[in-house]
């Protein structure tokens, strides 16, 4: 109808039929079309593919240093007010279905073990022991001041799995904290892109619908 302005439709956007990647914004730079925005989001790309791996590693060596810290710390104190002693079975420990094997070597079973506390009382407590162990058999447990027994400190091996654990997530964190300002970056600027078309095109199109 003359003297109606239509809805202003945005030009396609080849962003929107496939997936691109952010760097591939510069192959149309020179594209008539090309706004000021989209070389905003093309710096912002590039900062971010620069900036996310630099951070992503200065954030592991933090968080897996501090986790070292704390995960040693925790280790040395228990090795301070815990009690390493010898304990003997008094009876038989579970035998393992399939004795030798990979798993019944990493298995164990709980079993009634006595001891002698650090104040020289002999006491019996059950622990966790290797599977097939005879009555008799000597164990090494740790105490506590109250006489019971009490986890292990960490060991190094463990101490290691978990610092190398909490880098991994500070450093995946990172990148997904990258991702998602990239991501509202691109709504941002899209969405800006879209209210300054339809600007324009309430400029341009009434002299395009007016009659002659």
């Amino acid at each position: 109808m003359s003297g109606v302005i239509p809805h202003a439709q945005p030009p396609p956007d080849p962003r929107h039929d496939k997936p691109v990647h952010p760097l591939s914004l510069w192959r149309w730079r020179h594209n008539p079309l090309y706004r000021y925005t989209d070389r905003l989001q093309g710096w912002i790309a590039l900062a971010l593919l620069l900036l996310v791996p630099v951070l992503g590693l200065g954030a592991m060596f933090v968080a897996g240093g501090a986790a070292q810290h704390h995960y040693r710390a925790a280790a040395e104190h228990r090795k301070e007010t815990l009690h390493r002693t010898t304990a003997v079975l008094t009876h038989d420990a579970p035998g393992h279905p399939e004795p030798g094997s990979a798993e019944a070597r990493e298995t164990r079973y709980p079993a009634t073990v006595r001891f002698t506390d650090p104040d020289g009382r002999t006491r019996t407590a059950k622990t966790d022991v290797l599977p097939g162990l005879a009555a008799g058999s000597s164990v090494h447990v740790w105490v506590d001041k109250d006489g019971a027994i009490a986890e292990p400190p960490m060991p190094d091996a463990q101490i290691r799995s978990r610092t190398m654990g909490w880098a991994l997530i500070a450093f995946v964190t990172v990148t997904l904290a990258g991702a998602a300002v990239y991501r509202c970056t691109t709504v941002v600027l899209r969405r800006r892109n879209l209210a300054e078309w339809d600007t324009e095109w309430a400029e341009t199109a009434p002299r395009w619908t007016t009659s002659p």
